[in-house]
């Protein structure tokens, strides 16, 4: 093995320790990742707006320098990092995957960029993401699609696709995502790596011109372990006055120990809704499969139905959804020149939206608070709940979306992950696991983790319990053992 793979292949915990003890230098660590983009991001697409080496490497000898003082900026000091597209980061293009956006560098970060960059992270670019993070594939008109991390034919998934695949080549040691509809989740499962969407508030989002509607998107860490998400969890969360919704307890607490018994767990399968989903064959089989590690760690696992009319969450999504959607877009969409910069999918959405009237926006919000009342029933009965990351295995990288699935048709551009939605809409933790390898192509699917409110802590322990159990972190994409002299994966 050589040094690069050795330095790239290292969990995040273990490299910032050596980093913290100077067994690594910041330079031969940014050196490493600068090396393994080299040979991933031509083909696979992950990276963005990647800045000069040397101004990268010089960076790094700063963070040495530090070291050499006795001054540790964080946990993230010295780590080569590249915040998501959508998350404002200041002096580095951030285009939001649009073309109006196309030149936007910011002046200021994003509250949860701010807070890597005080923990020590050095930015190298960022990763790629969807058309202002609309739709579950990675894929723009400013830098292109984003490659699976397992076969680059085939879909990333998104939004946070350029995060998950740098994660999984290894181009990155943890990466920040966002998550409305499945964006940290879907990916995640796709790219065989973890992906975390915490209690709502738990990392505050901003600064942004709203601060108190838009309770349907957050942001959140990805990592190759659940240490590792945990650890950069710790990192992004705690309240800000920014974000007035943003939750007070101490982010400490996800610094300790993973570990703990979960003997005697209820576990409650919601699989595919009682058959409401359209399924890909074989996801759930796969997913069906990869409980066994629930049941090996001692947890009872049950079938279970949803308890609510699924359609009326749908429905309630949509418009919750459109209007927010409407209400950040509706001016690019009243500009000829903006409207026509706007990909189909997102003039549907806002369009949707500008239809919508208070009373109807208002229902939505009512079936929202009665499906989560109605998840507090369930985890009267249930410790947790679980179920597939996504409806369908990845698919080829030149559609745009599956329009079919098991021979369903697909009503909307997302239908097909619509498996999502419930977690988002009840605000609550979700945690996104491999679950193993499915479909004609033998490509990877995930589960999903999901507690009750507030439980952000429990269902991490539950995915390190599960990755434990089942050895899933220690699975690499074969792509990482390829002939370097192909020259790309």
């Amino acid at each position: 093995m050589s040094r690069v793979d050795e330095l790239c292949g290292w969990t995040a915990v273990r490299l910032a320790q050596a980093i913290r003890a100077r067994e690594v230098s910041c330079r031969e660590v940014m050196a490493a990742c600068l090396a393994q983009v080299e040979r991933f991001n031509p083909q696979a697409n992950a990276i963005v707006s990647l800045q000069p080496a040397e101004q990268l490497l010089a960076r790094a000898d700063e963070r040495d320098a530090q070291l050499a003082r006795g001054e540790c900026m964080g946990w993230l000091h010295g780590f080569p990092q590249a915040p998501k597209d959508l998350a404002d980061t200041a002096g580095i293009r951030s285009t939001h995957g649009s073309l109006i956006l196309q030149d936007h560098v910011p002046r200021t970060d994003a509250i949860v960029v701010e807070r890597m960059r005080r923990a020590g992270a050095v930015f190298i670019g960022k990763t790629n993401t969807p058309e202002m993070g609309l739709g579950s594939h990675t894929y723009n008109r400013v830098f292109g699609t984003t490659r699976n991390a397992f076969d680059p034919r085939f879909s990333a998934g998104g939004s946070s696709g350029g995060a998950a695949v740098a994660l999984a080549l290894h181009m990155l040691p943890v990466a920040d995502g966002s998550d409305m509809m499945g964006s940290l989740r879907n990916p995640a499962g796709w790219n065989h790596v973890f992906g975390f969407r915490p209690s709502f508030g738990r990392v505050p989002r901003g600064p942004a011109p709203d601060l108190f509607l838009s309770q349907l998107g957050t942001e959140g860490p990805m990592g190759r372990s659940v240490a590792d998400v945990a650890m950069l969890l710790s990192v992004q969360a705690g309240f800000d006055d920014r974000a007035p919704l943003s939750l007070q307890d101490d982010p400490a607490c996800f610094t300790a120990s993973l570990d703990r018994s979960f003997e005697g767990t209820r576990i409650g399968w919601l699989g595919d809704l009682g058959g409401h989903l359209a399924t890909e064959p074989g996801v759930l089989d796969t997913c069906t499969q990869a409980l066994r590690h629930l049941q090996a760690l001692g947890c009872e696992v049950e079938a279970v139905p949803p308890p609510f009319d699924m359609e009326r969450l749908w429905r309630a999504w949509l418009t919750l959804r459109g209007a927010l959607v409407a209400g950040a877009q509706a001016a690019w969409l009243a500009d000829p020149a903006k409207r026509a910069l706007m990909k189909p999918e997102a003039v549907w959405e806002v369009e949707n939206g500008l239809r919508l009237t208070a009373a109807e926006v208002y229902q939505a919000s009512v079936d929202r608070s009665a499906w989560y009342q109605a998840l507090r029933g369930l985890f009267q009965q249930f410790d947790f709940l679980v179920l597939p990351s996504a409806q369908v295995f990845p698919f080829d990288a030149q559609l745009h979306w599956p329009q079919r699935i098991d021979g369903r048709e697909m009503d909307t551009y997302h239908r097909w992950m619509e498996v999502v939605v419930g977690g988002t809409m009840a605000g609550l933790p979700v945690l996104a696991v491999p679950a193993g390898f499915g479909g004609p192509h033998r490509l990877p699917i995930g589960l999903q983790l999901m507690g009750p409110a507030r439980a952000d802590l429990a269902v991490l322990q539950l995915g390190h319990a599960y990755e434990q159990a089942s050895g899933c972190g220690r699975v690499r994409s074969p792509l990482l053992t390829s002939d370097r002299t192909a020259g790309s994966c």
